[in-house]
């Protein structure tokens, strides 16, 4: 099945967790963020023809991919918002950088073309504290001068799961709106004031697909492959950018990784003039001892397969791989970190 057609299908069942396998005894399993899901798609199906070896994905929110890793009912889990390393070393986890990629608002507004729409921090704080109700209002009008802006209500949508491209998002409209840091705060969940709720970045951007006037945040990759209309936002220097892989780069060139412990980088407003300033990192989660070695490297296999031959496809989808001198900061904490039950490096 093509990539555009799981996408367009699991938009249309929004409620659904989004899963791609195959029946091989040989298979892995993983679960959570849904943030990375179009390029875990891809390169499962490339993998596949590769290796003979499927992936089995559940498209579930970070939340529920850190507690089902917790819990030992997958290989791994995947969060878009890092765990601190108190928290890996209280689970006995190890975590690690595998894809990156931009969170971008989506608007559904007649006349309104991809990429036309300027927006701020401070302004998407007060559309989701409830404090910006009309898209003509003052505050969006001055930075859109020559938009023509209807008097509509918005309709406000969220993450309703547990969510790493929430964490992604709510960190940035904290980081620009101290009154958002107070009210909401930062979290994968957090407790809204308006709007309404849809499952997973598909749940969003059906929503958002579906109610006119309304707003809502979805990976890039969401917005590109539906043709959704994205806007442009003010970064940290000031400057008004489009959303692309060059931008998701920009925001990650001054990321520190060696000396940040469990890789644990937040990418949000970040510094330099052609930086999205909703970037982010999606992270996996294994344990430090594998009660089954076999599985546990055939995970390492799989995501050193996608670090050596995934760029391409993570480009098409406006992804942005991890630099080679990241990825042997990651496989040399493989080596470090992961054993077997004996005590044995899986790596």
């Amino acid at each position: 099945m093509r990539l555009n057609q799981i996408l367009k299908f699991v938009a249309v069942a929004a409620g659904a967790a989004a899963v791609f396998s195959s029946a091989l005894a040989a298979d892995i399993t993983g679960a959570g963020a849904t943030f990375p899901y179009p390029i875990y798609a891809k390169w499962a199906e490339a993998y596949k023809k590769s290796s003979g070896n499927g992936l089995n994905y559940q498209s579930i929110g970070s939340g529920g991919g850190i507690k089902q890793i917790k819990a030992k009912t997958v290989d791994f889990g995947a969060s878009d918002m890092p765990l601190q390393a108190d928290e890996l070393d209280k689970e006995g986890l190890m975590q690690f950088p595998a894809i990156m990629g931009g969170v971008v608002p989506i608007v559904n507004l007649d006349g309104v073309k991809p990429g036309q729409l300027k927006l701020t921090g401070q302004v998407l704080a007060g559309i989701y504290m409830g404090k910006i109700t009309k898209w003509n209002a003052p505050e969006i009008a001055a930075l859109n001068p020559g938009v023509k802006l209807p008097a509509d209500d918005m309709t406000v949508v969220y993450r309703a799961d547990g969510s790493g491209t929430s964490f992604l998002w709510t960190d940035f409209l904290s980081k620009s709106s101290p009154e958002f840091k107070t009210a909401i705060g930062a979290g994968t969940a957090v407790k809204w004031m308006v709007g309404v709720g849809g499952k997973g970045n598909e749940g969003v951007a059906a929503n958002v697909q579906r109610l006119k006037g309304s707003i809502g945040y979805v990976e890039y990759a969401y917005a590109k492959t539906n043709k959704m209309t994205y806007t442009q936002l003010k970064n940290r220097d000031g400057q008004y950018v489009q959303p692309d892989d060059e931008t998701f780069k920009a925001a990650a060139a001054g990321a520190d990784w060696a000396k940040t412990p469990g890789f644990a980088v937040v990418l949000t407003d970040q510094p330099g003039k052609a930086s999205w300033p909703i970037t982010g990192a999606s992270f996996i989660l294994m344990h430090k001892v594998q009660a089954d070695a076999a599985k546990g490297k055939e995970v390492l296999k799989f995501f050193d397969w996608a670090y050596k031959n995934g760029s391409a496809m993570a480009s098409e989808l406006d992804y942005v791989a991890m630099p080679g001198p990241v990825v042997k900061l990651v496989e040399s904490a493989w080596k470090a970190q992961l054993k077997d039950g004996s005590g044995k490096a899986l790596w």
